[in-house]
């Protein structure tokens, strides 16, 4: 109940003090100036009187507590409203299958430590819109960009290899990847673009068309080859980065690839983090209230226990 509450003014609570020291020191003496019965009077009754010690006591103390203002913090965070728009396209195609790229795990195969480290990648940019784009002999968009991350590591882990096809639709994939990003107002993009095949020549779609889009929309192409040094298109994949403006990176192993991502992370940080707010929640009112009741309650008795003496 009283979780995060805390005195706005705490050191006034030697107020108190000051009551106890008048309480001893300052005794009433007027009255028995024009009064001289009234001192044996008062301590006869109302001096005696339990309640009215008490009373008075709680009204001192609850008017110090509300002049020591009772508050509570209520913090909220905004959601992001700007940052990175990002596109990762993820290849699925059946070269995937391959196994042996992580040594601490020798039956996984490429995808799954594709799967794990991106999921990783993820979490570390809570700040930015990402979507999925996933591609073999064609692509589709596997989630449209979204900066919740618990919704996009659920869709990363129900991937699997195969499910757009066999073959590698590579240029298709990267203006799939735009077609994800020039929806978007913001003014950075990004594409991080996996892949361990070259373009299957089944696909027609052409690289210069990609690349035209890519440059339309100002995109940041990051592309990344994985496996052996022949088994993606590294010319390729450099010729993106460098018409994009971005970095073309190779991987033979699940090391290199987790260092790749913490190397694109540290080149794209977010510009814009979330805002946390605190609200100040006051409870002055509470102990005012008790503190007047007290008051009060503290006079009638007072001239009750007078009139009946």
């Amino acid at each position: 109940m009283f979780d995060g509450i805390y005195f706005e003014f705490p050191k006034l609570v030697f107020v108190i003090f000051f009551f106890i020291a008048c309480a001893s020191l300052c005794k009433m003496r007027l009255p028995s100036i024009y009064f001289p019965h009234t001192a044996s009077f008062m301590k006869n009754t109302a001096s005696k009187s339990k309640l009215l010690f008490f009373l008075k006591w709680l009204s001192i103390v609850m008017f110090v507590m509300a002049l020591m203002s009772p508050v509570k913090d209520e913090p909220y965070e905004l959601e992001p409203k700007d940052g990175y728009e990002m596109a990762l396209v993820l290849d699925a195609s059946g070269s995937m299958k391959a196994r042996g790229f992580d040594m601490t795990s020798p039956l996984s195969t490429r995808f799954d430590v594709v799967k794990e480290i991106v999921s990783d990648f993820i979490e570390k940019r809570k700040n930015d819109n990402i979507g999925l784009i996933v591609f073999g002999a064609y692509s589709f968009i596997a989630s449209p960009l979204t900066y919740d991350e618990n919704i996009l590591k659920g869709i990363v882990k129900e991937l699997h290899i195969g499910m757009a096809g066999e073959k590698t639709a590579l240029y298709e994939s990267l203006a799939q990847g735009v077609n994800l990003l020039k929806m978007s107002e913001s003014k950075s993009k990004v594409i991080i673009l996996l892949t361990d095949g070259y373009n299957a020549p089944e696909n027609n779609f052409p690289l210069d068309v990609a690349l035209d889009m890519v440059k339309k929309e100002k995109i940041k192409v990051y592309p990344i080859g994985i496996g052996g040094p022949n088994e993606y298109n590294r010319n390729v994949l450099v010729q993106i980065a460098q018409e994009s403006g971005g970095q073309a990176f190779g991987a033979a192993n699940a090391g290199e690839l987790e260092e790749v991502y913490k190397r694109i992370d540290e080149l794209e940080k977010s510009e814009i983090k979330n805002e946390t707010f605190s609200y100040l929640q006051y409870y002055y009112i509470y102990p005012l209230f008790i503190g007047f009741l007290s008051l009060m309650f503290y006079v009638y008795m007072r001239n009750k226990i007078g009139a009946s003496e």
